[in-house]
């Protein structure tokens, strides 16, 4: 779930090491077998390949895992794998926006099932371009701040792209165009900065800040959602403030 919020900081920490750790693997692996399918199993000569598997690694797949779905992908093992990428796009409650990202193998699966958390859990199927406007594809990258200051993180990516350093508390977010993600990660590296995640994302130009009622209902929404096979990602415009976060925890 990405919001660049808070509370998308929150859920980027959560995903290193939450209990949903074998749905994280599955998306991985599908990750892989799309790339190797599009350019072949060869990682030095298949860029998406690396970076999906690098991705998987840093997750701990194992290596067994990751050259099975590198094989398959490739069709090496007679399999097929032959995914659709869609987009859907929803209203959540108290105008929050929302993008969920699909790769399925059965486009009515996915439909039928999208469909029906959106309408089980409080939100509506939204027109295709209504919501998607307000987002902007990126290249985003977070980091603990590890007793680095904002100017440090800028001085390392700021001529491979970066176009921003967010603070977001306890961490930073460097946001680029998509096609420098991958300058952005070797100025880091060879700065010495460690990383959590570099993603290419959807984010929001602006912000849709939730009150407590509004984000219990938009947090039901979104696990639903994140909870389904065909679902890669799930990007939103809302924010949580502190408030409203430490409410939801006290309950």
């Amino acid at each position: 779930m990405s919001g660049h919020s808070k509370w998308a900081t929150t859920k980027h920490k959560k995903a290193i090491i939450d209990s949903r750790r074998a749905k994280s693997f599955a998306k991985l692996i599908k990750n892989i077998e799309v790339a190797a399918r599009m350019g072949g199993p060869d990682l030095a000569g298949n860029p998406g390949l690396e970076l999906a598997v690098t991705k998987a690694k840093k997750t701990s797949v194992p290596n067994d895992n990751i050259d099975r779905a590198i094989k398959r992908g490739a069709g090496l093992t007679g399999e097929v794998v032959d995914y659709t990428e869609i987009m859907y796009e929803a209203r959540g409650p108290q105008g929050s926006a929302l993008l969920i990202e699909c790769l399925t193998d059965n486009k009515n699966r996915a439909a039928s099932e999208v469909r029906l958390a959106i309408s089980r859990n409080g939100g509506t199927i939204a027109d295709p371009g209504s919501v998607s406007y307000l987002f902007t594809r990126k290249g985003v990258v977070n980091l603990p701040k590890s007793g680095l200051s904002e100017d440090d993180v800028l001085m390392a990516v700021l001529d491979a792209g970066a176009e921003e350093v967010k603070d977001n508390g306890e961490t930073f977010e460097i946001h680029s165009e998509p096609g420098d993600l991958q300058a952005i990660r070797e100025a880091l590296t060879e700065a010495g900065i460690e990383y959590d995640t570099d993603e290419v994302e959807f984010v929001p130009s602006m912000q849709v800040e939730l009150d407590v009622d509004g984000a219990r209902k938009f947090l039901k929404l979104a696990d639903a959602l994140e909870d389904l096979d065909d679902v890669q990602n799930v990007y939103s415009n809302a924010d949580l403030s502190d408030e409203v976060q430490a409410a939801l925890e006290s309950e």
